[in-house]
């Protein structure tokens, strides 16, 4: 060890000073050693240690990329894209923990993502996203434009015994519950969230864009005319902003990004697990879990419900933008149910979750106080076999459906009902040696509308030709995507 030190130090002096002479070199006096261990000292000072002598340092993560083809009906593309922001896509984590008596530890997490070509707020003339570079996470978690910003920032205490306590920016005790029991290896790749097509425009049969003028609230939020995207289809009451236009645009996750909260983690006894948390002003969850193997078959199973009466909009982004938060008196909120069970022997799966959303809001705006309450729900089967050496592969066919989650937009300008069909096929191949996992998908939504011009309710009817859309039952067109692409853990 000592050698190997002083190997070491002789090869910094060699890059810091340059070649000594031999007579030098070999001048040595009789305080060699503390000269020695000082360099040492300086050394350890400047590189990067796992944590010091009593907290932990772990860095991980992993950095994903794809190829996307899309095809609107009439007009198509392709683009590089990430697999989406808010906790799904490129990020690094840096997580320690520290002993502080037998059975009692604590300890930090930071993460940090690192998205410019985020997913989510790609569209048909954007191909790195509606706010040049920046991921939907920083705006709707910080209120900012960028491409880099922090994911999760929070410190724990642990007892083996009596469960977990954490303070700061992290995820509620609701947010993806409903996704996490999937088990099947092709969770990023496919789930219900719409993080490949959120941004995209609406196109009517005729191939134009659908635009609707904002009112009621929304008007005075200071909205004008306003492009609707699939995000509009399948919106979470509980996270809709103050235009209602789509600020919850990911289907069922409805309380779906890390912000300000206390949560508390109980410890897992039989396989069951549950959590509570509560946010600024204000936010709380409760969540319950089970995970378990029997008779050859794994079962993960999860249930949340989420609530919020928080009268500010979703990351105060459009109060930033000088518009107006929600209006006083908004209460929402969701609960949700996944499932996931496999044959361990055959690797046959299956995987489901249903989400609906609750609006208990009295704001004195009709929009948002009368607006239908939808749900979201979403199924995937397939087989997870180790066919090759590489790892196991993941073949998948999946389902999806957003029952009357338009936004208060939407319904304020007399649309009724809506309905956004999704289906597809895919394929994960796990590369064990490279911790990495490769992939080829397809997919395909169905959007369509009803508009009812007896329904108006802000004086901003949408069934006219100037939205593109008429009276009655409005088939959207349809929306084809192909990816491929990779994710590589570190």
């Amino acid at each position: 060890m000592l050698k190997s030190t002083l190997g070491a130090v002789a090869a910094a002096g060699l890059l810091a000073g340059g070649l000594a002479t031999s007579a030098s070199a070999a001048d040595f006096g009789g305080n060699c050693c503390a000269d020695l261990e000082e360099r040492i000292a300086e050394l350890e000072a400047t590189t990067a240690r796992k944590g010091n002598r009593k907290v932990s340092l772990t860095i991980s993560g992993f950095v994903a990329k794809q190829l996307l083809y899309w095809d609107d009906g009439f007009e198509s593309n392709t683009y590089i894209t990430d697999t989406g922001s808010v906790s799904i896509g490129t990020h690094v984590a840096f997580t320690g923990q520290a002993t502080i008596a037998p059975g009692w530890s604590a300890g930090y997490v930071l993460k940090i993502e690192m998205i410019n070509d985020d997913s989510l707020l790609q569209n048909q003339n954007n191909d790195d996203g509606i706010f040049a570079g920046a991921n939907a996470q920083a705006i709707v978690a910080n209120g900012v434009f960028s491409d880099v910003t922090i994911e999760s920032s929070y410190w724990f205490i642990k007892s083996e015994q009596l469960g977990r306590i954490s303070l700061g920016q992290q995820s509620s005790a609701a947010d993806n519950q409903a996704i996490l029991p999937d088990g099947s290896g092709s969770l990023i790749q496919a789930n219900y969230v719409l993080y490949d097509i959120n941004g995209f425009s609406l196109r009517n049969s005729a191939g134009g864009a659908i635009n609707l003028t904002a009112g009621g609230f929304a008007a005075a939020s200071g909205f004008g005319v306003v492009n609707q995207t699939y995000a509009q289809l399948a919106n979470c009451y509980p996270l809709t902003d103050a235009p209602g236009n789509g600020g919850g645009g990911v289907a069922g996750d409805c309380d779906g990004y890390p912000k300000n909260v206390i949560r508390y983690d109980t410890p897992t006894f039989a396989g069951f697990s549950g959590s509570a948390s509560w946010g600024e002003d204000d936010d709380w969850a409760v969540s319950g879990r089970y995970a378990g193997e029997f008779t050859g078959f794994k079962i993960a199973l999860a249930a949340a419900y989420n609530h919020t009466s928080d009268e500010g909009n979703v990351g105060g982004v459009f109060t930033s933008l000088g518009l107006a938060d929600r209006p006083p008196g908004f209460e929402g909120g969701a609960w949700q149910v996944g499932g996931y069970i496999q044959h361990v022997a055959t690797g046959l799966f299956l995987y489901g979750a249903y989400i609906e959303e609750i609006n208990d809001s009295n704001t004195g705006f009709a929009e948002w106080d009368t607006k239908v309450e939808g749900d979201t729900w979403y199924l995937k089967a397939g087989i997870r076999q180790k066919w090759t050496p590489l790892g196991h592969t993941v073949l998948y066919g999946e389902y999806g459906n957003d029952s009357d989650k338009m936004s208060t937009l939407m319904f304020g300008t007399g649309i009724t009902s809506s309905e956004l069909e999704r289906y597809g096929v895919g394929v994960v191949q796990e590369i064990d040696a490279a911790a990495m996992s490769v992939w080829l998908a397809w997919r395909h939504y169905e959007p369509e509308v009803t508009c009812n011009p007896g329904a108006v309710i802000t004086n901003f009817g949408a069934c006219n030709n100037a939205t593109g859309l008429v009276a009655g039952n409005n088939d959207l067109e349809e929306f084809d995507l192909i990816k491929a692409g990779a994710l590589i853990n570190f």
